[in-house]
């Protein structure tokens, strides 16, 4: 097959050129839209960490498709596995018929999950998005437990359906209990730490076992191991582990949502890796499927009570995203790249925190791995600066690199989506140290700019 050229496909009718393209978007996509809002940008080409825009135009992308390029924009083996099944006459649309191409993605999929998931482990497929994989655990746990309740976080986001935005912390009504997710900055016991922790911990246990706490058990509990839309809040290490031995000793379904956190991005393939902890179902999604559309669920065999047809979807059998996640698993895997982002984010964030002591309106430098979060404050308060970060956004991009915004507050800048205070960085796990250092050195030349524009 021959190389893709890469040309820019030829403009027809009105207004040709990126100008022209961005306001036809405008005229014709819906208002859900969003980043396309503050990324007014054309992309046509992108390797690696770079994406090059219509007007010619290079940017550093710490966006990454939201988290799912682990491996970056087009990278080699990814578009080897993609063009191996395209010249190899496989059927591309499979429904969840058994192929080749499935096979070797569970194989390799089962061989990074914990050991003591993989023992004993079902997969199912689910639709394209890690929303549809959100809906399919909670719908495996009630039906596996026939109860219907379910325990979530503050600060938690799962995706954009009904069940998932009903677990997500900006729900505002559902058959959700909220529970703390604890955090060091913002803590909602006012003191942070590990005290913070243990009284989350301590509330969570409290409210199952009060008989007049107006909770019953829950079909499941679902926790992301960093909160991502939350503003980059890692989960502590001894806080996940208690939260699992309070699920466990009461037959709760722990959900381990890795979306986001998974394949390498928090240091560790998986995010509840650093606590040692081997949840009942993790939902995956993201970078599993290479920069492809791909959801799963893997579970313990004893949740798997579904009849056939319990959970379906047309398009759960994307074979080419499981071709591209087959790659990315074992790219990632074999080259130590979790083990890569843990280095680099540890450096990246050290570096940050040493531009925070020269900046007051940087209140909080946190994350894990490459998931890394500033959460910007107005100097003389304290409280969430969401204006200031999207001031930082807009003065990055002018600068060439790619960010967004996250957090509870609409503060902290992000490598992730607007309308937040958190400026989060999730660059891919390819990154160069040259690389992360000219990330730095934009975003240590914006802040600044920001902070003294008007407003």
């Amino acid at each position: 097959m021959p190389q893709a050229t890469h040309q820019v496909p030829p403009q027809t009718g009105r207004a040709a050129g990126p100008d022209g393209i961005l306001r036809r978007q405008a005229q014709r996509e819906s208002a859900a839209r969003t980043y396309a809002r503050s990324l007014p940008i054309v992309p046509v080409r992108a390797r690696g960490l770079t994406i090059e825009g219509a007007d010619g135009r290079r940017y550093l992308d710490c966006l990454s498709g939201a988290g799912t390029l682990a491996l970056g924009h087009n990278h080699p083996v990814v578009l080897e596995a993609v063009r191996g099944v395209l010249d190899s006459g496989a059927p591309l649309h499979v429904l969840d018929l058994a192929t080749p191409v499935k096979d070797a993605f569970t194989t390799e999929l089962f061989a990074n999950l914990p050991p003591a998931l993989a023992a004993d482990a079902r997969i199912q497929f689910c639709g394209p998005a890690g929303t549809d994989a959100v809906e399919a655990a909670l719908k495996l746990v009630r039906t596996a437990t026939g109860r219907s309740g379910l325990l979530a976080f503050t600060g938690a986001y799962h995706g954009m359906t009904s069940g998932a935005l009903e677990a997500s912390g900006g729900a505002a009504e559902g058959r959700v209990t909220r529970l703390p997710y604890p955090q060091d900055f913002r803590c909602p016991f006012g003191v942070g730490g590990p005290e913070g922790a243990e009284l989350a911990a301590r509330w969570t246990e409290n409210l199952l076992d009060d008989p007049k706490g107006g909770v019953s058990l829950p079909a499941g509990l679902i926790v992301e191991p960093v909160q991502g839309e939350g503003g980059v809040n890692p989960a502590p290490d001894a806080w996940l582990r208690r939260i699992r031995d309070i699920t466990a000793s009461r037959g709760i379904p722990l959900i381990a949502d890795e979306v986001q956190t998974g394949v390498g991005r928090t240091g560790a393939f998986w995010g509840v890796d650093h606590a040692g902890v081997v949840p009942d179902v993790m939902v995956l999604s993201k970078a599993i499927g290479g920069s492809l559309p791909l959801a799963v669920i893997v579970y313990r065999s004893g949740l798997d009570v579904w009849a056939p047809g319990a959970h379906a979807g047309t398009f759960r059998g994307n074979q080419l995203a499981m071709a591209a996640g087959t790659a990315t698993l074992a790219f990632v895997r074999e080259n130590r790249l979790a083990e890569r982002a843990a280095v680099l984010g540890d450096r990246m964030t050290a570096a940050l925190r040493g531009l925070a002591a020269g900046h007051p309106c940087i209140g909080d430098v946190r994350g894990r791995g490459l998931m890394i979060g500033l959460e910007l404050v107005d100097p003389d308060t304290g409280a969430a600066a969401p204006a200031l970060a999207a001031a930082v956004r807009q003065e990055c991009l002018e600068r060439g690199l790619i960010v967004e915004l996250g957090g509870r507050h609409s503060a902290v800048v992000r490598l992730l989506p607007p309308h937040s205070a958190v400026v989060r960085l999730l660059p891919p796990l390819t990154l160069t140290d040259e690389q992360a250092a000219a990330v730095l050195d934009r975003l240590a030349d914006a802040i600044p700019a920001a902070a003294r524009r008007p407003r």
